[in-house]
């Protein structure tokens, strides 16, 4: 299902990374569901509810979509509800998902995470509040002993083992996500998650080599991103999602420091970096509006030569393809937009004038 090969949007064209055909470039971005089961044998498995929501979207004819964040370990989950790839168990669920998604001729990718000290929380949409060990929550983790804000416990730093073991159970995830059957692997190093959190010198205070100095605090995000690279074969993109800015310049992780890591991460093999902002300080002042992001996925773009994806209140049709148009971005990705539009590619092009993803069991609804 796609919408034409012929047509005169940029949003709605195709891209190429490595083996893998995009029919266009508006994709839907991670947003995680809090829906997997918390115990038992299903344990962070995808559910009936994962297979309708990605379902739903996938046949209103997205590019990609970029399943939610998915714990690389039973400790790196934001909560108990959380999607995981940390065992071969949940891979034949995963493959429900992938299964659907590409029938309807949608690239399935997903993104790999570890919350760190941001983990061990409620649902979001029930306060999203530290949890204890009686209520299902355990000990986070982080770079150092430096809580995310008022409220929330110290995690305890991460030794050097336990670092280099998160780097393996990064790789281990991408391996699973590629026998679950998902076509681009996306690290998460954005929005105050374990790999941001050692990015920043907010909540990085370490003095080992995995602090301090710029290298030392992009050295982790750096492993994993080769160790992902190793784990799945040439052909499949690998993108990292990055927040570009704490929002707190000049003493957090800055727009500067994103551009050089993205420079790097080239070499390590990533293919495309998705640009966002924010989630390592809760009381960051952020000037939010449409297109607000932009901005930054244009300069990682520009100085480094990273192709990028913009995210961020791009809903508007042709605030989206003038992203495109303008050079700052190579796609788009939508978010809590499109949970309340799930149709909204297909609006989109409509919009554009360009013919519109349409399942065949939809073809009615266009005869007159």
């Amino acid at each position: 299902m796609t919408a034409s090969s012929t047509t005169t949007s940029l949003l709605f064209s195709p891209l190429s990374l490595r083996d893998v055909t995009f029919p266009n470039r508006l994709w839907m971005a991670p947003m995680c569901q809090y829906s997997a089961p918390d115990d038992g044998p299903d344990v962070g498995a995808p559910t009936d509810w994962h297979v309708q929501h990605y379902g739903s979207r996938a046949v209103a004819g997205p590019g990609m979509v970029i399943v939610e964040a998915t714990a690389v370990a039973p400790a790196g989950r934001i909560t108990p509800w959380d999607l995981g790839i940390w065992s071969d168990t949940q891979v034949p669920a995963h493959r429900r998902v992938t299964a659907f998604l590409r029938e309807q001729g949608v690239v399935p990718g997903i993104q790999i995470a570890h919350a760190g000290r941001k983990a061990s929380t409620d649902k979001e949409f029930l306060g999203g509040r530290p949890l204890v060990e009686d209520e299902g929550g355990w000990t986070t983790v982080g770079p150092s002993a430096v809580p995310f804000a008022d409220g929330h416990p110290a995690p305890r730093a991460l030794t050097a083992d336990e670092i280099r073991d998160v780097v393996a159970q990064f790789a281990e995830a991408a391996r699973r996500a590629i026998a679950a059957g998902y076509q681009v692997i996306e690290v998460h190093a954005a929005h105050g998650y374990l790999l941001h959190q050692f990015l920043s010198p907010e909540s990085n205070r370490r003095t080992d080599g995995y602090g301090g100095d710029f290298a030392g605090r992009t050295r982790l995000t750096r492993e994993v991103a080769r160790a992902v690279r190793g784990a799945v074969p040439d052909g499949v993109p690998v993108l990292a999602r990055v927040s570009a800015t704490d929002w707190v310049e000049p003493e957090g992780w800055t727009a500067d420091e994103t551009v050089r890591l993205a420079a790097g991460l080239r070499e390590d093999g990533v293919d495309m970096m998705h640009v966002s902002t924010g989630g390592n300080r809760p009381a960051a002042s952020i000037p939010v509006g449409p297109g607000y992001q932009v901005p930054f996925a244009a300069r990682v773009r520009a100085e480094s030569g990273m192709p990028t994806v913009a995210v961020g209140m791009l809903a508007d049709p042709h605030v989206a393809e003038q992203v495109l148009a303008d050079g700052s971005a190579d796609a788009v990705a939508v978010g809590r937009q499109i949970l309340v539009d799930p149709v909204l590619p297909r609006r989109t092009a409509r919009a554009l004038g360009v013919p519109a993803p349409q399942p065949p069991q939809y073809a009615r609804a266009e005869r007159r």
